[in-house]
């Protein structure tokens, strides 16, 4: 039908009314708690930090009704997409409306370039009710300028003083929060009146802390791959005839691979803090896989599924050296990049690699030599997300099966398929919890800038509760923050939370995946996201919650 653009479905979300926790429901107060303080390196954050430094967490109750002033806000999305990002944007919007109608809404376009280079437009209403409860971040655009010159935060000061506007949200990862807090004590003492606030985005869940419980987009994702995972295993399965090796995203942690699989049940499941908790080699997780593979070969099943970690290589010991001292060799290069041939690159790097980096190198499959020594980021890094790691561990599989089927101690078969998870998750419809929470912490930041707050983080907690018992408020950004070595220097940055190995999901994945190795009949199968139907189904929270909040009641009745 010539001109149909909408989707049913995508016709019939629009009219979803994400709900909100029951504070915010009519008017509200604010309340203050304790003050803080930064979660590692205190007295260099302070003093990197001294305006904002220490700012009490807040939380909204229900309170009597006042009236608030009308502002102009600006928002930008930075970094890679995340479901739920135009509900962040709706919420803020109608929080704003709500509390004068004759506030206004920016958007800057692309990111945070938008903001240095002075793209935006005003979002208004007409605008908004297209995109509510949509994937992606079309609404606006996103972009990975980083915000760290105060060149450029004096253009962001340009703009705001041009357009009259009084708060910037800016919805991120660490990256993006680290910068928002940066800026918040540079505008602060610049005087310049403008507030940041920030929203925790990021599908890979490692911006979490004891404060923040989830990543807007974390539940929507892990959803969408683990019903792909599900349907490869029910096809598995069918057939019983192939190893699907399988790689999620996630590069800094393994959050998405470990709530998949514990939505999903696959025969072997690679955690990269593990494998560097161990200190495994390489060879160590292919061994670890090989074995598998021959347990169910002896039961006839030549059949089963892996899941792999984007960044599991930085976290191999081995690995991790190889690729600091390719990095070491490779970059600004301009005698190996001058290089036609492949072969030549190849005995180069040989040459001037130690012995065991070497050894290590020698023994990886040639397409995986190639991309490490592949073109470097704008820091001179490996980019590790290009490197095929499920290719990788198959080939090196299948070649330890040769040589033991040589010896007769493999008698199966061994028939591989990879897949990449990778982007089929960062725009999908968000699932009813992420549209409920993106939009709660929109609203929420709403009333942080009525309440004349800069440098918090937009909180919604207590999340595992039906919403109506959610809790929102706000938490100093300088209360994540931690001093960490990056390119040679000790910067202040959000700790990125990685899994944590005596936390109750691992401990529940380490207990079944030896019951997952061997079965054939333990396969989950998710299926998609529902919408509709009844509440246990369309509004379930992800396992990774619900195991945390388990544990932190069982721990609290002790008390």
């Amino acid at each position: 039908m010539e001109g149909y653009k909408q989707s049913p479905l995508e016709v019939d979300r629009l009219s979803y009314q994400p709900k909100l926790p029951k504070a915010l429901q009519k008017t509200v107060s604010i309340k203050k708690g304790a003050a803080t303080t930064a979660v590692a390196n205190q007295t260099e954050i302070r003093n990197l930090f001294p305006i904002t430094y220490g700012a009490p967490l807040v939380e909204f109750v229900s309170g009597e009704e006042k009236s608030y002033s009308a502002v102009n806000v600006g928002v930008i999305l930075s970094g890679g997409q995340a479901p739920g990002g135009h509900n962040v944007i709706s919420g803020l919007f109608d929080g704003l409306k709500k509390l004068n109608p004759a506030s206004r809404l920016f958007g800057f376009l692309g990111g945070p370039s938008g903001l240095i280079d002075h793209k935006y437009k005003e979002l208004t209403a007409d605008i908004i009710d297209n995109y509510r409860n949509t994937g992606g971040f079309d609404i606006i655009g996103s972009g990975r300028t980083k915000l760290e010159e105060e060149e450029q935060f004096d253009r962001v000061a340009e703009i705001c003083k041009k357009l009259n506007i009084k708060a910037i949200v800016i919805v991120g990862g660490d990256d993006s929060n680290t910068n928002a807090c940066v800026l918040a004590e540079y505008f602060a003492k610049k005087n310049t009146g403008v507030q940041i606030i920030g929203c925790p985005k990021t599908i890979d869940g490692d911006l979490k802390n004891d404060m923040i419980e989830i990543s807007f987009g974390f539940d929507t994702a892990s959803k969408v791959y683990s019903e792909l995972i599900g349907n490869i295993q029910r096809d598995a399965n069918s057939s019983k005839k192939y190893w699907h090796f399988i790689r999620l995203m996630g590069r800094s942690a393994s959050h998405i691979t470990l709530e998949c699989a514990l939505q999903t049940h696959p025969n072997v499941c690679i955690i990269s803090e593990e494998v560097a908790n161990k200190k495994q080699h390489l060879s160590d997780v292919v061994d670890m896989i090989v074995k598998s593979v021959v347990e169910r070969s002896n039961k006839d099943y030549n059949f089963g599924t892996v899941l792999v970690p984007e960044g599991l290589l930085e976290f191999i010991p081995d690995m991790k050296a190889l690729i600091a001292e390719l990095n070491d060799i490779v970059a600004d290069n301009l005698e190996f990049k001058e290089m036609n041939s492949d072969t030549e690159k190849y005995a180069y790097i040989l040459r001037h690699l130690s012995p065991d980096n070497a050894s290590i190198f020698e023994s990886l499959p040639v397409f995986i030599a190639k991309q490490l020594t592949a073109d470097r980021d704008a820091h001179g890094n490996v980019q590790v997300s290009l490197i095929e790691t499920e290719k990788m561990l198959m080939e090196m599989v299948k070649k330890c099966l040769m040589l033991l089927k040589e010896s007769g101690a493999f008698k199966g078969k061994f028939n591989a398929m990879s897949h990449f998870f990778g982007y089929e998750g960062r725009c999908a419809f968000p699932s009813n919890f992420d549209a409920d929470y993106c939009y709660s912490l929109g609203y929420t930041s709403a009333l942080l800038i009525a309440e004349g707050k800069t440098g918090y983080m937009s909180l919604v907690k207590n999340t595992y509760s039906p919403v109506d018992e959610w809790i929102a408020g706000g938490v100093p950004l300088t209360s994540m923050m931690n001093i960490e070595r990056r390119n040679g220097k000790d910067v202040p940055v959000i700790r990125k939370a990685l899994v944590d190995l005596e936390g109750a999901p691992f401990k529940c994945l380490e207990q079944l995946r030896p019951i997952w190795a061997g079965a054939n009949d333990t396969y989950a199968f998710p299926g998609p996201i529902q919408f509709y139907g009844p509440t246990e189904v369309c509004d379930k929270r992800v396992r990774t919650l619900f195991l945390e909040d388990e544990a932190r009641r069982a721990n609290a009745s002790k008390k």
